[in-house]
């Protein structure tokens, strides 16, 4: 055992090893120890995703001894999710586990965190260029001892003569950087001025390009939009998994974490911040030719000193490179919801949990890149976009300067899916928005086989209506299971897309009522009472010898509750909103978020994700938050036009309403208890569409 209460603990497959303070759960230990293990529910013990087994005996080769007795007792939580076949062969929660000695973990890949694919293209979306930040070339005389004026002033001299810019300051690090600058451009300089204010950046010489960046920082997912910001062009777009999901899957989760957790604040801000200047290094990257490594004559790798091999540039034959590094990111943008936006930002989040929600600022912010520690250029600030409300955020202001409805006169019902759903309907006269807790259900927490978008996960699903048999096709295989031999599929569980499809696809087929209850007319052999748990019933979509978890993939009563739950709850709100704004259908619906990017519009409105609504009108608008991020980011004019939405967009509390929870419980049913569906008809059977 470890000296002055700590214990060794290895992870397996990855190897991860080290020493943790004596009596942390296993969770936490993989946190310190860089160890994904799944948590969607923010280690509130009702996931069961975090399930691991502690391994018996002695391991040498690690030098340590482990035993599941090394951790605390067990805990009535972990039946709901561990049969007692799994509990004698050592299987924990490891959000319930806390570790008392020495112990090795083995986690089984259905608990890995795999690396999450993440479509968040950027949409070729119409801007005015009017960057904040824009460049000036200029030639300036020498000084002599008759004219011995300073550089900086010789310089704006010549920015105030050839281009009217009057009372530039500069910032203290781009002014060290002046004296050589100038001079290695022979006395022609080009100068990076934010908001005709201040100069924050100058190269020697003649400058055409220069570049920034516009992160959309989701509560799952973060992305970033690396542009050109002379022509307005996406150079690429970078994405990663928000690395906070160790904290847990929802904001509620994380701001939990901060009040119970002594510096977790700190923790996970600190976390964004590496993940942001991982995305810089990733933008940067993409810019470089490719790595190869160096061999000699006969072929062989040449290694350095510490025995790795060297590694030399391999570009590609007749294609330029530009080459950046981060300092050469001068203007960067950001948006996120209330909740990332305090974590960032370090500031207390827990008051947006409680009634009234307030948010510590509403106002947007420009702060500097290095006082927020991101690794641009160091005089550079970083604009971040203002808040609505407590749960409706800088992401949304992001959607509605995209999207523009308060200039339209088309009444327009935005979607923004994700943990949280967000809402909002109007046109030019009038915007009302409101927040719905959706939950993670529809990302796959809380679903006994759900998971996020990552190889191996369903994404489309159908079932045929005459024999209830299954098809369907996972990430990372363009080939469906009907056009597949079963052991290539090598599924593992169910993402998001597949979740929205399944509950329509269920319906449509007969498989499930309309209150979702499973049908007594089961047409196959997958409709079944699992084997551990007379009282669970379930559907099964893959069978064992189709996955590479070795176990049937299947949908459970439970399960469909939970999808329920979620659809429910944006149905409600937007079934309240309308009633609010006095209207019984819109001109148009928009989807937004990850989903708006993925989900099938017809069986979203089979499912009744939201009221009836002519297909046609049903529009995908992909990550439109990251795209609002891109508009301020080129356009500086949409920063005031942000602050002008983020006061005079109406927030609604949705739950105060006096029949919310009539409304909620008529919505969970599929499309709906009794609100009417006639542009389902001829796509959902009318025996089906029609049953009482």
């Amino acid at each position: 055992m470890g000296d002055k209460g700590k214990v060794k603990v290895i992870f397996q497959p990855s190897g991860r090893r080290g020493e943790v303070d004596k009596g942390i759960n296993i969770i936490e230990a993989s946190r310190r120890l860089g160890v994904d293990i799944e948590t969607l529910c923010g280690e509130k013990r009702v996931c069961g995703k975090c399930k691991v087994r502690i391994e018996k005996g002695s391991f040498e080769k690690f030098g340590v001894v482990s035993d599941p007795s090394h951790v605390s007792a067990w805990q009535q939580e972990e039946e709901k999710f561990i049969t007692p076949e799994q509990r004698a062969s050592g299987y924990r929660l490891g959000c319930v586990a806390e570790i008392q000695d020495d112990i090795l973990v083995f986690v089984p890949e259905e608990s890995r965190a795999g690396k999450q694919v993440v479509s968040k293209a950027a949409r070729d979306i119409d801007i005015n260029w009017n960057p904040a930040v824009r460049i000036y070339t200029v030639t300036v005389t020498p000084p002599t001892f008759e004219d011995p004026l300073g550089d900086f002033e010789r310089m704006t001299q010549a920015l105030e003569k050839e281009y009217g810019l009057k009372g530039l300051d500069i910032d203290w690090f781009t002014l060290r950087d002046l004296p050589n600058t100038i001079r290695k451009g022979e006395w022609t300089i080009t100068a990076a001025v934010w908001m005709d204010k201040e100069i924050i950046k100058v190269w020697p010489g003649r400058v055409e390009d220069y570049y920034g960046l516009a992160i959309d920082v989701g509560t799952t997912t973060v992305a970033a939009y690396f542009c050109n910001m002379r022509t307005m062009e996406v150079l690429d777009t970078v994405s990663m998994m928000n690395p906070q999901c160790k904290y847990g899957e929802d904001v509620m989760s994380r701001i939990t974490y901060h009040m119970q957790t002594p510096g977790g604040l700190e923790r996970m801000s600190d976390d964004i911040i590496e993940g942001l200047n991982e995305l810089v290094r990733k933008a940067c990257e993409g810019t470089h030719p490719p790595m190869k490594k160096k061999k000699d004559e006969t072929g062989k790798v040449i290694k350095d000193e510490s025995g790795e091999p060297i590694m030399i540039a391999d570009p590609e034959e007749g294609k330029t490179y530009l080459r950046l590094e981060p300092s050469d990111i001068i203007d960067l943008t950001l948006g996120g919801n209330t909740a990332m936006h305090h974590i960032l930002l370090k500031l207390d989040p827990q008051y947006v949990g409680l009634a009234p929600f307030p948010p510590v600022v509403h106002r947007s912010l420009d702060i500097r890149a290095r006082d927020l520690g991101i690794g641009i250029n160091k005089s550079s600030r970083v604009f971040i976009m203002p808040n609505e409300a407590g749960f409706v955020g800088a992401d949304n202001v992001c959607v509605l300067v995209c999207e523009k409805p308060h200039q339209s006169d088309t009444l327009q019902l935005i979607i923004d899916i994700g943990t949280n759903g967000e809402l909002v309907l109007g046109n030019k006269d009038k915007l009302i928005s409101s927040s719905c807790a959706t939950g993670p259900a529809l990302e796959g927490a809380q679903l006994a086989f759900g998971m996020r978008a990552a190889p191996g996960a369903i994404e489309r699903i159908k079932i045929d209506p005459e024999t209830h048999e299954v098809d369907y096709k996972v990430i990372g295989r363009e080939a469906w299971l009907a056009y597949s031999k079963p052991e290539e599929m090598k599924t593992k569980g169910i993402c998001g897309s597949g979740i929205l499809d399944v509950l329509a696809e269920l319906y449509r087929s007969g498989v499930v009522e309309k209150s979702g209850r499973f049908s007594k007319n089961q047409k196959s052999k997958r409709f079944r009472t699992n084997p551990d748990n007379p009282r669970q019933k379930e559907f099964i979509i893959a069978w064992a010898n189709e996955t590479s978890i070795d176990k049937d993939v299947v949908i459970t009563q439970k399960d469909i509750r939970q999808i329920q739950l979620a659809k429910g709850a944006l149905y409600t709100g937007c079934k309240l909103m309308m009633r609010r704004m006095g209207i019984d259908k819109v001109d148009t619906i928009k989807i937004a978020g990850a989903f708006g990017t993925h989900v099938d519009r017809e069986k979203a409105l089979i499912m009744g994700l939201f009221p009836d609504c002519e297909i046609e009108k049903i529009l995908s608008i992909g990550n439109a938050a990251g795209d609002g991020a891109r508009v301020v980011l080129l356009d500086r004019d949409m920063r005031v036009d942000a602050a002008w939405i983020s006061r005079n967009v109406e927030y609604i509390e949705l739950t105060v309403e006096k029949d919310f929870e009539r409304q909620f419980m008529e919505s969970m049913q599929i499309p709906h208890m009794t609100d009417p569906f006639p542009h389902l008809e001829g796509l959902v059977p009318e025996e089906i569409l029609h049953q009482k």
